[in-house]
């Protein structure tokens, strides 16, 4: 599986030096001139890691990793040549994953990549849970399809959640609020067709299945 990477990099001369050791590495590499490329070309790719600048033009570093923590943990390193106690502390306040002081080691640096993307592998591993296009975040109860955040509610996170671990199984509209509205719940049990109903406007698939008269299971794309 290919890796993306994306440079965030004002200086040309090290942005093209970045792109082509990363290149020859294996790497599929993207770059940006600023802060505020950057976040649109985050924005339009799913990228497995970020080599990130401090000191640009029109958005610096430290406010791009603010604005991305709020909504991804996509592993980022910062490559600066901002070197004091005090910018790394801040650094690694913000949630990156490393900070590199320019000058240094083109070596070194693959060797920290590597050992990042591996943590983030580990990481994840317990993480996502994924059916076909879509991917639920079990820590920030968060669903995204092709990279692209869906607006889910709760209840709704949690009804996508069971289909999904109980797949290929139907799961009962009475199993469903047990689970999530809990076992002190009398109502209807149309309350779940409504949130069903909801999903399936939201995710636009037609991975949810209606199995008449008892539940609902999910189905690939044929």
């Amino acid at each position: 599986m290919e890796e993306y990477i994306l440079v965030v990099e004002d200086d040309y001369k090290s942005q093209q030096l970045l792109q082509q050791f990363l290149t020859s590495n294996g790497y599929k590499v993207d770059c940006a001139n600023d802060g505020l490329e950057g976040i649109q070309m985050y924005k339009d790719r799913n990228y497995n890691l970020i080599l990130l600048d401090i000191v640009m033009p029109n958005l610096d570093g430290f406010s791009m990793c603010k604005m991305i923590r709020k909504e991804s943990d996509v592993p980022i390193i910062f490559v600066t040549a901002l070197s004091s106690e005090s910018d790394q502390i801040k650094g690694f306040d913000l949630l990156c994953d490393d900070y590199i002081v320019k000058p240094f080691s083109y070596n070194l640096l693959i060797k920290r990549i590597e050992a990042v993307l591996r943590r983030s592998k580990e990481d994840k591993a317990g993480v996502y849970l994924t059916f076909e296009k879509i991917k639920l975040n079990l820590k920030t109860y968060s669903a995204e399809i092709d990279g692209k955040i869906i607006d889910l509610t709760l209840k709704e996170f949690n009804i996508l959640k069971s289909l999904i671990e109980n797949y290929p199984q139907v799961v009962t509209r009475e199993k469903l609020l047990d689970s999530i509205w809990g076992y002190d719940y009398f109502g209807d049990t149309r309350i779940v067709d409504a949130h069903i109903k909801n999903i399936r406007k939201k995710i636009i698939l037609p991975y949810i299945k209606t199995v008449k008269g008892i539940g609902y299971t999910l189905q690939k794309d044929i």
